[in-house]
């Protein structure tokens, strides 16, 4: 699969990107959202893992930018990945587009049954512990 992790702590995101590059997947790195958004013009993308607490555009704000901007495949996906695993901190990742919802630390196990199933397989919002 092709995935964009978009995170701005750069070591947990290189270390989830090196995971899953051992597993055959070609992973591409940003920090913000504006590096987030450069990548998705030129490249077509299968998944997004994006952290919802980043500065200056939030991952709820990514999201809704990329699903307003129809900049995304339709069959692409949104995971969220954040420390933020309240009810209403799942419900607003929902509401701004996106598919699924991990917390930090990212179960690996989590995430691999996430990218093995159908894109429609999962519908509800899930949390690792």
């Amino acid at each position: 699969m092709k995935i964009l992790l978009v995170d701005d702590n750069r070591d947990g995101a290189e270390m989830l990107a090196a995971l899953l590059r051992i597993d055959g997947h070609t992973v591409h790195v940003a920090s913000d959202g504006a590096g987030a958004l450069r990548i998705v013009t030129e490249q077509p993308l299968d998944v997004l893992l994006i952290d919802l607490g980043m500065p200056t555009m939030s991952g709820y704000e990514l999201a809704q930018r990329l699903r307003a901007g129809k900049l995304l495949r339709p069959s692409a996906r949104l995971i969220a990945v954040s420390g933020w695993v309240r009810s209403s901190d799942k419900a607003r990742a929902r509401n701004a587009g996106f598919d699924h919802h991990l917390s930090k630390p990212v179960d690996i196990e989590a995430l691999h049954r996430l990218l093995r199933a159908p894109r429609d397989a999962h519908p509800e919002m899930v949390a690792s512990d």
